[in-house]
């Protein structure tokens, strides 16, 4: 009986309809222990190699060439939608299928994203701190209605920002490579270059992948075309901004605020000059979950697996590397 391993802490705790998918497909399931990090290759090799796991429903686990080559998987079910933490070149070569759950998080991280420019436009959480310590300071900020909104990425979660964001009365520009000029139209969303985003935008907001082309696309040279005072807000991936100079520009006033769900290093390090950084609001990376997106990304995995495991083709959209070939079989 193949066994799938549970690495998200989220489906490990509650549960939910992921465990009788799996089951039903003839799977033996193993949850990860809470206290067990799975974030060092060395660590996560001797947990897959001990515990014979043939499957996984991973997290941001580092699946490296070393790791997919010292274990023996078949599929790496990626609890969301990014995979950046991924050898996808290697794991199409080693045979290893690799999945994604697109469609099920985009509200929870659109959600987290408007609720983190509406706290970082209206000072918190210093005004709440400055109640709480008594400073009392009642400082005026500008008003966000009628500002601009700069979307970096127009993909799922950069549509479903859209909406949301233009009923708080914000104008919404947006860049991407591939974008759906139908629903910009629809939306009266203004498509732009990224040198447009950086001169207009009074917030910008990134929602896109981390590759090399996009690494520390957030850096010195393109803060410094951006508004003095513009809010830069990332929910997407850690890799996209460059920490230090991030940390400069709200240093000297150049950029007004920031909100960042997704760090370069995870859990961030005490030593990080972000902690100490002024007008900065931080959440431990967890823009695209909520009750009902956890359930929906555990669902969804455990259905990949499934169908892999029947020789069934995935649902649209969540293969990352179709390169796997029509011939792939769960038993080597």
């Amino acid at each position: 009986m193949p066994r799938v391993l549970i690495s998200p802490i989220e489906m490990t705790s509650k549960g939910g309809p992921y465990e009788k998918i799996l089951l039903d497909a003839g799977f033996e399931v193993v949850n990860r222990p809470a206290e067990l990090s799975l974030h060092d290759p060395d660590t996560l090799i001797r947990h897959l190699r001990d515990n014979g796991i043939d499957g996984i429903v991973a997290g941001l686990e580092p699946f490296n060439r070393r790791v997919l080559e010292s274990c023996q998987l078949r599929a790496v079910a990626r609890y969301g939608v990014g995979y950046d933490a991924v050898d996808v070149p290697a794991a199409t070569e080693l045979g290893i299928a690799i999945t994604i759950t697109p469609g099920t998080n985009h509200v929870s991280v659109a959600e987290h994203t408007l609720a983190m420019i509406l706290a970082v436009m209206r000072g918190f959480p210093q005004r709440d701190q400055g109640v709480r310590d008594g400073s009392w300071r009642r400082d005026y900020l500008p008003r966000l209605s009628g500002k601009t909104l700069g979307l970096v990425g127009l993909g799922r979660i950069g549509k479903a920002v859209v909406p949301r964001a233009q009923g708080l009365e914000l104008k919404v520009i947006a860049y991407d490579p591939f974008a759906d000029r139908e629903f910009a139209a629809a939306h009266n969303v203004r498509l732009c270059t990224l040198d447009e985003i950086w001169r207009d935008a009074d917030v910008i907001s990134l929602h896109l992948p981390c590759t090399p082309e996009t690494n520390q696309m957030i850096n010195r040279g393109t803060l410094a075309k951006m508004r003095r005072g513009a809010v830069l807000i990332n929910t997407a991936r850690g890799g996209l901004v460059d920490d230090d100079a991030l940390v400069d520009a709200l240093t000297s006033g150049q950029l007004g605020g920031a909100g960042l769900d997704a760090f370069s290093v995870e859990p961030v390090p005490a030593s990080s000059r972000l902690l100490q950084a002024p007008h900065v609001l931080l959440s431990p990376h967890l823009a695209g979950q909520d009750h009902d997106s956890i359930e929906a990304m555990g669902s969804l995995t455990a259905e990949c697996l499934a169908r892999l495991f029947r020789g069934q083709a995935v649902p649209d959209g969540c293969l990352v590397n179709p390169g796997i070939g029509s011939g792939w079989k769960w038993n080597r």
